[in-house]
């Protein structure tokens, strides 16, 4: 018989209930991102064992000692996810792994046949080694004092001093490294460090805080010309501000790419903030018209602009300085091919700072067309999975700042990539993980531990769970 009970119209309470044999979501992201780490170990030891065979025709399986830190680091960092940011993205350790990997094998393959490390200095490789060290271990320090990035926005204008003075230092007599082609080093005792890689975040950082506190009046219209929305001209003073900066950067430090990295930082995260692509084309505007007045009075400025239009020219490619590097590149990649010459069989020690500058054309000659499709496919998706990140993220500040750290990455590949294959001037930016670079190593790292942090916050990414009423 039916029950004479009243039956609410509403349920008056809920509980979650697991389902039996589903894991929880969380479990479920970590597992999935520890079998992504051993997929990129396998490339990675791959890589080291294949460079050994080409060069020295045999293996020394003495490296397994350095294959074993690298996973000992990175395991460590996917055990602190765990307990500290169970929701965290699950493809960006893994995909970091691998390119920072790679990038190990590369510069081991070209130690190995390097005739200036006879005098007991330090090969590259073994660098490289302790900065990844250094930089996942920074990494990890930053999941775990970080609990909340919120608290970051507090501070936004003390990060914006902080990066004024990381870039000031350079300049500083006895400080900066004078003898450079570029003055954005410092010399501390052995070290040399570039406080310009930990300003890209710093950077980052404050254009965020800044942004979202000034977002409503930036986004106010005053006119309409051609279609477009133009800002208010006292609402003008910020980008104008962040150009001089990013100016002086070019002028006094004669860095042409780090110049470009900030003003390109700065114009995405204020188009994100505000909508408006007024603010975009008037950023464009600005640094076109900046590099032109520097490529017509800055010989440094000029010489690449010209190396890029004529690289083959006797006059830049003799030339000290000149586009002989360039070139070099260029040959090594189209002597790679579409499949490559094999990693250990081909001559990318021939250009100069194959391990740094021109990694990419070394990657590009023993690993063909197709090798360096796959690693830029790996930067496309960690740059994918950082805007992702920005896109869903929970709270205003978080967003742009992820969007911001995505981007910097991004861009940064871009400019690489782009100088080396001849599409834009070279400009002396090192490619992110993958070329030698304590400094760009240690910065990397902290972006990806930022932006693990920041998509543990993202909201409905919790456990799976049902909820059943009763």
């Amino acid at each position: 018989m039916p029950s004479s009970a009243p039956v609410a119209a509403y349920p008056t309470s809920t509980r979650p209930v697991s389902i039996p044999g589903r894991k929880p979501r969380t479990q479920g992201l970590r597992n999935m991102e520890l079998a992504f780490l051993v997929f990129a170990y396998v490339i990675v030891l791959a890589a080291l064992l294949q460079v050994q065979l080409g060069v020295m025709g045999e293996f020394d399986f003495q490296l397994i000692t350095v294959f074993g830190f690298l996973v000992a680091l990175t395991v460590a960092m996917h055990l602190v996810l765990r307990f500290r940011a169970p929701q965290a993205d699950p493809f960006l350790l893994p995909i970091a792994t691998a390119i920072n990997g790679l990038g190990i094998s590369m510069i081991y393959r070209l130690d190995l046949v390097n005739p200036d490390i006879t005098d007991g200095s330090v090969p590259n490789a073994t660098a490289q080694m302790v900065f990844t060290g250094l930089g996942i271990g920074v990494g990890i320090a930053v999941l775990i004092a970080l609990r909340n990035h919120r608290i970051l926005q507090r501070y936004t204008y003390i990060f914006g001093a902080v990066s004024l003075v990381l870039l000031v230092l350079p300049l500083v007599p006895g400080l900066g490294v004078s003898e450079a082609n570029a003055r954005v080093w410092i010399s501390v005792g052995p070290f040399n460090f570039q406080p310009g890689e930990i300003a890209k975040i710093t950077l980052a950082i404050f254009f965020a805080g800044y942004l979202v506190t000034a977002r409503e009046s930036l986004s106010v219209v005053s006119r309409k010309f051609l279609g477009l929305r133009l800002p208010r001209m006292r609402d003008l003073g910020p980008i104008l501000i962040v150009w001089a900066f990013c100016m002086g950067v070019l002028v006094f430090q004669r860095d042409l790419g780090t110049s470009l990295l900030y003003f390109g930082l700065f114009l995405v995260m204020i188009f994100v903030a505000t909508g408006r692509l007024s603010w975009v084309l008037i950023g464009l505007a600005l640094f076109v018209a900046g590099g032109t007045v520097a490529a017509l009075n800055m010989e440094y400025v000029r010489k690449r602009i010209e190396g890029w239009i004529n690289p083959f020219d006797p006059d830049f490619y003799e030339a000290s300085g000149g586009s002989y590097q360039l070139v070099q590149g260029l040959f090594g990649m189209s002597n790679g091919g579409l499949v490559g010459t094999g990693l250990g069989q081909g001559r990318p020690d021939i250009t100069p700072l194959a391990e740094s500058d021109f990694i990419i054309s070394a990657l590009g000659e023993e690993l063909g067309l197709a090798g360096l499709f796959a690693i830029l496919a790996m930067y496309f998706i960690l740059v994918s999975r950082a805007l992702r990140i920005g896109h869903l993220g929970g709270d205003d500040f978080g967003r742009l700042l992820a969007t911001g750290l995505g981007f910097v990455i991004g861009l940064q590949v871009f400019i690489v990539v782009g100088g080396v294959t001849r599409v834009i001037p070279l400009t002396g930016l090192t490619t992110p993980f993958l070329a030698a670079g304590g400094s760009s190593l240690v910065a990397n790292w902290i972006i990806i531990a930022l932006l693990l942090r920041l998509s543990d916050t993202i909201p409905n990414q919790a456990t799976t769970r049902l909820e059943v009423t009763t």
